[in-house]
């Protein structure tokens, strides 16, 4: 079985379905988009990485990764293994040293703590045939929505394919950086990382 190593290339709120968001994959060595549509929670703890935000708490995925390395188990890699009835498979391939093994997962989880992990996102052939979409196809269906219908929960395919960017600038142009700063601290002590990774956003902007 021959797998294809993807890579992170946005995340963003779902036309489609509201209340999701949608994770765009892209072939590593090729032209090819996998579109995933991700709930709110499993969108945050990976924008969170992604941003490297530090929550005060940890979160599911976190806790993961902690455990994991207390009891002495690395992860490997990630791999999105089956698609069935509009439904993504994966499992996360772990090893304790004397032995791999495969715990079977959604994939949203297994990117979220394979990101935690630093490890490679793989996916088959025939998941990226069925579900994937040419890089020139999506500006030819930017307007299109498709007629599936999940749980915010299930990782399925988007039916939001236009160019992917994480959403951004929030905080308004006039708010001095002491104000953004302190911005900042608030939205981390309440928990919001949503806020916070647009209001890092605008500092880094204006920290050139």
């Amino acid at each position: 079985m021959k797998k294809i190593q993807l890579e992170i290339l946005g995340l963003s709120s779902s036309q489609s379905q509201s209340g999701s968001f949608a994770l765009i994959l892209g072939e590593k060595t090729g032209n090819r988009r996998l579109p995933i549509i991700i709930g709110m929670f499993e969108a945050q703890s990976i924008a969170i990485q992604i941003e490297k935000i530090n929550p005060n708490r940890p979160l599911t995925h976190d806790l993961f990764k902690s455990f994991a390395e207390q009891v002495h188990v690395v992860v490997l890699e990630v791999l999105i293994s089956d698609l069935k009835e509009g439904v993504f498979y994966s499992k996360i391939v772990c090893s304790d040293g004397a032995t791999t093994f495969e715990l079977d997962s959604r994939p949203s989880d297994a990117i979220a703590i394979g990101l935690r992990f630093g490890v490679p996102i793989f996916t088959v052939e025939s998941v990226l045939s069925e579900a994937g979409i040419i890089l020139s196809d999506l500006d030819e269906n930017a307007d299109e929505d498709t007629d599936d219908e999940d749980d915010d929960d299930d990782d399925t395919p988007s039916g939001d394919p236009a160019t992917p960017q994480v959403e951004q600038r929030e905080p308004s142009g006039q708010v001095s950086l002491d104000e953004l700063t302190k911005m900042l601290a608030q939205a981390l002590e309440k928990e919001d990382y949503e806020k916070a990774a647009k209001i890092r956003d605008e500092l880094n902007k204006r920290n050139g």
